[in-house]
Order: structure tokens, then sequence, then C-alpha cells
């Protein structure tokens, strides 16, 4: 059991370093070196570049949840992520009155699980070149593996790219991406 639980891990850490999405141990997400003795909460509030979606996380009151045993994967929008949806968006998503859609697109953001960019391109490559995430929030998210890109689709018909893979947590994973994923409204 042990050896089997090695090879996979050696093979997931060939096939990361294989592929052109960023990796370090501790990689600098936003000016901030990401910690994987935090949670995903005590790493974002560091970034620069998620300083949009720390707010709207606690808008959500998604902060207890994230700071939770988890684990979690985490496709995390950055503050241009949100610049790119119509102007006045995220001001009127942020108001107490639209709480629920805040929270229905936030957690179109997370898998329950700790799901690499390496799986997840073996489950796509295995499946085609697309395959399927389930999101806690209930939204589907296809993720595409093109060589050794990752991209994914969100329910509405937008693309993200995984800009930075595989920053690693304590409750999980997060996988920068550079447009926020909307769900069917």
């Amino acid at each position: 059991m042990i050896k089997t639980v090695f090879r996979i891990a050696a093979a997931a850490a060939m096939l990361s370093a294989a592929s052109s999405l960023a990796y370090a141990k501790d990689p600098m997400v936003g000016g901030a070196a990401m910690y994987a003795s935090k949670n995903i909460i005590q790493n974002a509030v560091n970034s620069k570049d998620h300083t949009t979606l720390v707010a709207a996380v606690k808008a959500a009151g998604l902060v207890d949840t994230l700071e939770g045993k988890g684990p979690f994967t985490v496709f995390a929008p950055t503050n241009e992520a949100f610049k790119q949806l119509p102007a006045g968006t995220v001001e009127t998503l942020l108001k107490p009155e639209n709480k629920e859609k805040l929270v229905k697109i936030l957690t179109c953001h997370v898998v329950a699980g700790d799901d690499m960019a390496a799986a997840i391109q073996k489950w796509a490559k295995s499946k085609g070149g697309e395959y399927d995430l389930k999101t806690v929030g209930g939204c589907t998210i296809k993720a595409m593996a093109k060589g050794s890109k990752l991209t994914l689709t969100d329910e509405a018909g937008g693309t993200a790219h995984i800009t930075i893979a595989d920053v690693k947590q304590s409750n999980g994973v997060i996988h920068v991406v550079d447009k926020v994923l909307l769900p069917k409204m």
C-alpha cells in the first residue's frame, strides 16, 4: 500500500514537472509566499492579486468553510479576472441582498478534494481531452487538457486558464485562474 502511494506521488510529481503549469514548493502568488502549512484563507489574505476574491468570500460568509478541514480544490480568480466582468458586477454581488447569488458563484469555484493539476490533466486525457469537475456549488466545470495546458470552461461558456497550479494548502490546493467561472443563472 505504501509503495503504491509513493509510486502515485512520484508519477504525479513527474507529470507536474513536465507540464508548463507553474509549480514551486511554496510558490509566490500575488507577491506573497503561499505556505503549505497554512489554510486557504490564511494564504489568500496575503495575496495582493486576490483582494477581490477575499472580499467576496467574506461577504458570502464562506471564510469559516474555507478555513475548515476540507480538502478543497479552489480555482481562485485574480483581481484582473473580476475586472473582466461587466462594470458594476462585483459591487452589486457584494451587497447583502445578493449574498445567495455570490455564494453560488464562489462555490462554483470549489471542488471537494485535493485535486492537483496533473491528476486533472490525466482524468481529462483519459476521457478524450475533457473531464467534468463537479463543484460544491452544484456546477459542472469542464477541464480540458491540450498538451500540457489545462483550461476550464464554466456553465456559461466562459473559459479560464490555470496560470499558477498546485498551490498546496493545509486543507487542499489552489489553482490561480484568469477568469471568473460562472454558473448557469
